[in-house]
């Protein structure tokens, strides 16, 4: 009776010492605002999601394998909590990963951000969500012409990804080269890196890449953005061109937020250039907002943003209608809840 004690009790030790090195947490976004629309006309007021961060579900663990070397996993949906939808195409929408972290860096393989979007995603004062994101003028080259533009799966993640990660111990060096196996299927294949530089107040870096389409051609992306840290303000900026054929089409944003008690006031101004084939589809946005901090989970905000169109330049801040060569704006108010 004693040995079966002792058993158990060595067993259950050994138990917390496994639960100990290894965790599964479950987390999640819900945002959801009231959006009015207005692209040339086409008037469109609707209860939307995702107006100050995407709405989304996720599972994320890590296991510590010793000597330094771990594993994780990352599984996460997209969320529509103003009707109860997910991504139309597949459940895990946003990130489906395993990894092997160590003093190497990361080695993560599966479906991902692709750098080229984080190069200046993470400088875009509006975290490419709502009226004012920037990441809708980044869409890949603009023209009238349908047939000049690439078929593309790689804007903003990529399936059958491999992705490297620099290790967080390069006195704030950071990097990322990733390569995704188009397996097939014309514009999946894509291979792009970032590198950049954070420390204290300030963040930059540059980012390029290119997704094999049509033919031999390859849609191209690249560009520089940074950021400083005034103390009372941040000022952001971002440089970027894309380019397909003899089409180019190239990206201004400048902006800033500002701490103001509980919240944070936020603008920013893009200039989008058409060129090549596609000069003078030219754009500007301009975009203002404010959240209000009620916890540090929960935020009440407010958005809005103008484009004005040239050209056959066709941006929108979103909803339904075409704004070809006129304008686009829109307004919302939301709330947003983390856990």
């Amino acid at each position: 009776m004693k040995k079966s004690l002792f058993a158990l009790a060595v067993l259950g030790a050994f138990s917390g010492v496994a639960a100990a090195q290894s965790s599964v947490t479950l987390f999640g976004i819900v945002d959801a605002a009231v959006r009015y629309t207005d692209n040339n006309g086409t008037k469109l007021t609707e209860l939307t999601n995702s107006g100050l961060a995407s709405s989304r579900l996720g599972f994320r663990g890590v296991e510590d394998l010793g000597g330094g070397l771990k594993a994780g996993f990352w599984l996460e949906s997209a969320i529509g909590n103003d009707d109860g939808s997910t991504n139309a195409q597949r459940f895990w929408h946003r990130r489906t990963t395993i990894s092997l972290m160590g003093d190497f860096g990361e080695v993560r393989l599966g479906r991902d951000l692709v750098p080229t979007f984080t190069g200046y995603a993470d400088f875009d004062v509006f975290g490419t969500n709502g009226v004012g994101d920037v990441s809708k003028l980044h869409t890949g080259v603009v023209t009238a012409a349908a047939a000049q533009r690439p078929a593309l799966d790689t804007l903003v993640r990529a399936d059958n990804m491999v992705s490297y990660f620099l290790p967080s111990n390069l006195g704030g060096f950071y990097g990322q080269v990733s390569v995704a196996a188009g397996e097939g299927t014309v514009g999946k294949k894509y291979m792009g890196g970032r590198l950049g530089y954070a420390a204290g107040p300030l963040n930059v870096g540059g980012f390029y890449g290119q997704t094999e389409s049509t033919g031999d051609d390859d849609f191209k992306t690249g560009g520089i953005a940074a950021m400083y840290d005034f103390g009372a303000f941040k000022l952001n900026g971002i440089v970027s061109e894309n380019k397909f054929r003899s089409a180019k089409e190239r990206h201004f944003t400048f902006g800033g937020s500002v701490p103001v008690g509980a919240g944070l006031i936020r603008a920013s101004y893009t200039k989008v250039q058409g060129k090549g084939s596609i000069d003078g589809n030219d754009a500007d946005q301009f975009a203002l907002g404010y959240v209000h901090n009620l916890s540090k989970r929960t935020a009440l905000y407010t958005s809005y943003a103008l484009i004005k169109n040239d050209g056959n330049a066709y941006y929108t801040v979103g909803g339904k209608g075409s704004a070809l060569g006129d304008d686009s704006s829109g307004f919302e108010v939301g709330v947003r809840h983390s856990f």
